[in-house]
């Protein structure tokens, strides 16, 4: 099956299915497998290893001949050259996130890429649709990483944005299978990004002991930190993240001092695992490949099993 729409012909992907850009996780290993599935593999540019991502663009351009794209996180940007550094790579696709859209929108639309912007309520896409963006990913409060200090779900976020703008809408926050792409698409999305599924595939690079957190969390096993003291962020439980769950403070963002320790070296108590909710839904690591051929089977039998049992179509 291939999906066609807005999403899938901007970005030049089979299926509207794109990877989270988690950092020092969204490197070539894990991007090229994203790509060549036919979804949308991403690079990290978070980490501030600007010579590491040039390295990994190069192996993207040998493990693959699919498109792909690089984010950047402007509340992590060190050095304001990375935009000349991501339009030399010759992407031509990039989403921006954590900062101003209009920062960086007219300098890479003017450069012929394509660019969406993360938001995580109504008043910061009206701000991205008004700074020119092609498109939106819209992220729900239940997913991992850094959050809006005021979490909104996705059941509320996205049909809340998709009735003020008709930008392509890329749905995150929740997603890991057909059913959750369908419902998002109910919602308004064209496209859905998965994160924390993604940590847990088999070419994610992080520590076994990681996707086994993963795969053993319960819905209820994640912490909302720095609720009062931004950023905010969603993480897997710990000892750790549950004394910072009543604490908060800049302490919290120190933590990722040690965070290979925790990424590559499997010490869960070294910094903070990201995670969304949906890590009480993920049961086995799994390829890549799989997880989106089964994502968009489980959305194709979802979407005909509805029309067939409620609107009486035969699709």
């Amino acid at each position: 099956m291939k999906i066609k729409n807005r999403i899938t012909e901007m970005l030049g992907v089979q299926y509207p299915i794109v990877q989270a850009p988690m950092g020092w996780i969204a490197r070539a290993q894990l991007a090229s497998a994203v790509s060549n599935a036919g979804g949308m593999g991403i690079i990290e540019t978070s980490s501030g290893e600007l010579d590491a991502v040039r390295e990994e663009i190069a192996k993207m351009r040998r493990l693959t001949d699919k498109p792909f794209g690089v984010n950047i996180a402007h509340a992590f940007v060190r050095d304001e050259t990375i935009i000349d550094f991501v339009i030399d790579q010759g992407v031509r696709f990039v989403t921006t996130s954590a900062g101003d859209p209009a920062r960086y929108c007219r300098q890479l639309k003017a450069a012929g890429l394509t660019v969406f912007h993360v938001v995580p309520t109504l008043k910061a896409a009206m701000k991205a649709v008004e700074a020119g963006v092609d498109g939106l990913i819209v992220e729900g409060g239940e997913g991992g990483g850094f959050k809006n200090p005021q979490p909104v779900m996705s059941m509320v976020l996205l049909p809340l944005v998709r009735e003020h703008t008709d930008l392509p809408i890329i749905a995150a926050g929740g997603i890991c299978d057909g059913a959750t792409m369908a419902a998002a698409f109910a919602l308004g999305a064209e496209g859905v990004q998965m994160g924390t599924r993604m940590v847990a595939s088999a070419e994610s690079p992080v520590h076994p002991n990681w996707k086994q957190a993963i795969i053993e969390a319960a819905e209820t096993d994640t912490v909302f930190l720095n609720q009062f003291s931004k950023p905010a962020l969603r993480a897997l439980r710990t000892a750790k993240t549950s004394r910072y769950e009543h604490e908060g403070g800049p302490a919290v963002m120190a933590e990722f001092a040690h965070a290979k320790a925790l990424y590559f070296g499997g010490d869960m108590e070294a910094s903070i695992a990201l995670s969304g909710q949906v890590c009480g839904r993920i049961t086995e690591v799994e390829p890549v490949a799989k997880i989106i051929g089964d994502t968009v089977a489980g959305f194709e039998t979802v979407m005909r099993g509805l029309a067939e049992r409620y609107v009486g179509v035969e699709a």
